[in-house]
């Protein structure tokens, strides 16, 4: 590869809620990754599961018939197969052309382990972690499961199935009041963002709540509400992973909503945070700790709650694929530890290749 640039497929897009989000992630990476070291290969997924090769500004409805398919449609059409062998879309196969993958799909399908399942059987090095820490970490209930198990402290919570819920929703309204009371949070157990997220601050608010949390998720979860602040760290790394310079959320709106994170132009955000240093580094240690719980690699946005009345660090959740535009939180982190935006590409590629060859040390024969 010495004598040509390396060929790097950002991904972006994807069946999700998040996909505007992952629209602009993948924009920012463009125009900021180093063209003279690396050759782009923009990979969108549109909202209803087509993989084209468009770029981010192309991927809307209208103006992709001239893009090149890279696979099968996810919608089912039996028109797919034939019209890719009549050349009325030019197709080519995962992997062909490719170096390493730059997958930016925040959310479902994309950040819950399935499309690094795909580059797992294609062979292809991938920024970001292996299959079983981005499904874990994408997965509240399995993420607080593992947070536990490592004596990482979390708020109370209920894990509730969306059959349940519509099953006897009676019981399940007395049991949420009973067991973790008011206010509280009600979430999809599998998505980003805050996407389907509400703050309930009474029993007449939790039906409607649970209501708008499984139209996104088949497993909703319901955390303690606490009045807290709200901090958030960076982790960079494989075997070695470093923590970022702790950040402050400061919303301007009830809690920190999909509205504050993206359109609010009230939302601050503080680095470094205001807090003691002893806080600061408990919550950079406690970053690193989660991240290699997880067995997470690459890259991931740490989430935290201080309580403001006790001075308590709860862990609250790990994003394995953070927002990653030039104004997201995970890419300011490290801009202020310094790491600029663009060499954090580097980094993160760089550490990508590292990690697909060291599993590329592992057999995968056995003769007896």
């Amino acid at each position: 590869m010495a004598d040509r640039r390396l060929r790097v497929a950002v991904v972006y897009g994807g069946r999700s809620g998040e996909h505007e989000v992952s629209i602009e992630s993948a924009r920012s990476v463009m125009q900021a990754i180093d063209r003279d070291r690396y050759e782009v290969i923009p990979v969108g997924i549109t909202q209803r599961g087509r993989w084209l090769l468009a770029d981010p500004e192309s991927l809307r409805e209208g103006l992709l018939e001239a893009a090149g398919r890279l696979l099968p449609s996810a919608e089912p059409r039996s028109s797919d197969v034939s019209s890719a062998r009549r050349g009325d879309s030019p197709t080519i196969t995962l992997g062909e052309g490719m170096d390493v993958v730059f997958p930016l799909v925040h959310g479902t399908y994309g950040e819950d382990g399935c499309l690094q399942g795909l580059f797992e059987l294609a062979g292809l090095p991938y920024v970001g972690s292996s299959v079983s820490a981005s499904a874990v970490g994408m997965d509240k209930i399995l993420m607080k499961s593992v947070f536990a198990a490592n004596g990482l402290p979390s708020v109370s919570y209920l894990p509730v199935r969306r059959a349940d819920w519509e099953r006897d929703p009676r019981a399940w309204l007395d049991e949420i009041a009973t067991r973790i009371g008011f206010p509280c949070f009600v979430k999809p157990a599998n998505l980003g963002s805050s996407v389907g997220i509400s703050k309930v601050i009474s029993a007449a608010d939790l039906a409607p709540a649970l209501n708008l949390a499984a139209e996104f998720s088949a497993r909703l979860i319901v955390e303690q509400g606490i009045t807290v602040r709200e901090l958030e760290c960076g982790v960079l790394g494989n075997d070695a992973p470093e923590a970022s310079i702790v950040g402050e959320v400061i919303p301007d709106r009830e809690f920190y909503d999909y509205e504050a994170k993206y359109y609010d132009p009230q939302t601050k955000f503080v680095i470094p945070a205001d807090i003691p240093a002893d806080v600061a580094e408990e919550v950079r240690t406690m970053a690193v700790r989660a991240f290699t719980a997880l067995g997470a690699s690459g890259l991931a946005r740490v989430d935290f709650f201080l309580e403001r009345e006790s001075g308590r660090v709860y862990l609250n959740e790990i994003n394995t694929i953070p927002g990653f535009t030039a104004m997201s939180v995970y890419p300011r982190l490290w801009a202020a530890s310094g790491v600029p935006y663009a060499d954090l590409i580097d980094r993160l590629i760089a550490l990508a290749l590292a990690r697909h060859g060291d599993e590329a040390r592992n057999r995968t024969e056995y003769e007896h």
